[in-house]
C-alpha cells in the first residue's frame, strides 16, 4: 500500500546528490495517516510545528497550513519540496522567535530533540488553541522521552497515546481550559566563573546552560589570533566566540551567522548585554548581507551562502556534527568549503572540534595548509590558511 507522502517528489535540504535519506519517516506518515481520518471544519486553520524537511507541509498544502520551526534549514526544504511538486501555495514560515497569531482548528507537531523547545512551544501555543483544537504530536518511538508526555500535560491538558505503528507513535493532547499553564521559561541566563560571562540561550540553542566545552577551548587560544577588521562567527550559536573577539578586538566588524532562529535571536540578546552601547546599530537579516561600516551583523542563514567571494579574513567555526537526530560531518564540511571561498588570499579558518572527528585532514586537503594550534583529551583546535 503507498504511503501519504509517496506521491510527492520530497528531498532533505540542504540537497545532497544519491542522498540515501529520505525526507520524511514513519511518524510523518503516521500523523498524515491520522489526519485523514479528521473531519476538520471548512477552511481550517492549520498550524504545524517542526516540520523537519516540509513533508508536512507538502502533503497538506491544500490547507495552506502555517509552518512554525526555529530551523531556517526546515523551512528552506518546505519552500524547495512545495516548488519541486509544482504547488503554487506559497509557504508561511513562521520563526520559533516570533508567536503565531490567531487561532488555530488543527495543530500538528514533531516533537523535537531537545525538550526545552518543546517546552518553548507549548507554552506560547497555548493562547492560540481553544477547546476544540485537534492537538497532535508524532515521533519515532526511541526519540520519545518522559519529559515530552509532562510538557503537554502541564501546559495544554491530559494526553493520550496511539499504539506504535512502523516503530512510531502519536500523542493526543486535548486542552484543559481550567488549566493555568506557565509562561516560559525561555531565554534563560547562566554565569560562567571562570571566563566572567553571563550568557543568555533562548530554548534550542546547544550547551543551554553552560559553556559549550569546546567554545571554552578554542577561546583558551584567542591570544594567538590574527588581527583582523572583518570577522565571522559561523554556526553562532549564543555568539559567544564572535563577542569575545569584539571585545579582544572593537575596530573589528564581525557577523553572526546560524541557521537557527533562536541562536541569532540569543547572539544578539548577548550582544546587547555584553558590548554596552551597541545595541542601537545591530542590523539582523535573513540570507542576506548587510552593509553599516563597522557595526555587527546577524543572520539566519545556510552556512555562508549570502556572502561574497574573498570577503572576510577571519572565520571562527565551533561546527555541529548532527542535523535533529541524524549525526556526520555533512554541515561542517560544507562550512569549510563555504569558509574557503569566502576567506581572502591569507584570511584564516578556526575550528574547534572533538578529536575523533579527525577534521585536520579534511581541512590540510581542501586548504593545503593546515595545523593543529592546541589539544586536549577531548578537543583540537585547528587554524587553516587560504593560500
Amino acid at each position: 500500500m503507498p504511503g501519504p507522502c509517496d506521491g510527492f517528489r520530497l528531498h532533505r535540504w540542504p540537497r545532497v546528490q544519491n542522498d540515501p535519506l529520505q525526507a520524511w519517516d514513519a511518524a510523518d506518515e503516521f500523523v498524515l495517516q491520522h489526519v485523514a481520518t479528521l473531519e476538520l471544519p471548512q477552511s481550517p486553520r492549520v498550524l504545524l510545528i517542526n516540520d523537519s524537511y516540509g513533508a508536512l507541509a507538502t502533503c497538506l498544502h491544500h490547507y495552506s497550513p502555517v509552518s512554525w520551526s526555529d530551523s531556517s534549514l526546515s523551512h528552506r526544504a518546505a519552500a524547495e519540496n512545495l516548488l519541486n511538486n509544482d504547488i503554487d501555495t506559497p509557504l508561511r514560515a513562521l520563526p520559533s522567535t516570533e508567536a503565531p497569531q490567531g487561532m488555530f482548528d488543527l495543530v500538528l507537531i514533531r516533537v523535537p530533540k531537545t525538550t526545552a523547545l518543546l517546552e518553548d512551544q507549548l507554552a506560547r501555543l497555548r493562547p492560540h488553541v481553544h477547546a476544540g483544537t485537534i492537538i497532535v504530536a508524532g515521533a519515532m518511538i526511541k526519540h520519545l522521552q518522559k519529559s515530552a508526555f509532562a510538557c503537554f500535560e502541564q501546559y495544554l491538558g491530559p494526553v493520550t497515546t496511539s499504539l506504535g505503528v512502523k516503530k512510531a507513535r502519536l500523542i493526543f493532547a486535548t486542552i484543559d481550559e481550567t488549566l493555568a499553564a506557565p509562561e516560559s521559561p525561555y531565554p534563560t541566563q547562566f554565569h560562567d566563573a571562570e571566563m566572567q560571562i553571563a550568557l543568555f540561550n533562548h530554548a534550542n540553542v546547544f550547551s543551554r546552560d553552560h559553556l559549550d566545552h569546546g567554545a571554552r577551548f578554542l577561546l583558551s587560544q584567542y591570544d594567538q589570533l590574527p588581527r583582523v577588521d572583518d570577522a565571522i562567527d559561523l554556526g553562532c550559536g549564543n555568539g559567544v566566540l564572535g563577542i569575545r573577539l569584539q571585545q579582544r578586538q572593537p575596530e573589528a566588524k564581525v557577523q553572526f551567522i546560524d541557521e537557527s532562529y533562536s541562536a541569532v535571536a540569543s547572539a544578539i540578546l548577548n550582544y546587547q548585554t555584553l558590548i554596552p552601547g551597541e545595541s542601537s546599530e545591530l542590523e539582523s537579516g535573513v540570507g542576506s548581507e548587510t552593509e553599516s561600516g563597522s557595526a555587527p551583523s546577524f543572520v539566519v542563514a545556510d552556512s555562508l551562502e549570502h556572502r561574497a567571494a574573498e570577503s572576510t579574513k577571519l572565520v571562527l567555526c565551533n561546527p555541529p556534527f548532527h542535523q535533529q537526530h541524524v549525526l556526520g560531518d555533512r554541515i561542517a564540511q560544507a562550512m569549510f568549503l563555504d569558509s574557503k571561498r569566502c576567506l581572502e588570499q591569507g584570511g584564516e579558518l578556526w575550528v574547534v572540534s572533538n578529536r575523533h572527528l579527525d577534521y585536520g585532514s579534511s581541512l590540510q586537503r581542501l586548504f593545503g595548509h593546515c595545523r593543529t594550534v592546541a589539544s586536549n583529551k577531548k578537543f583540537v583546535v585547528f587554524r587553516a590558511v587560504k593560500r
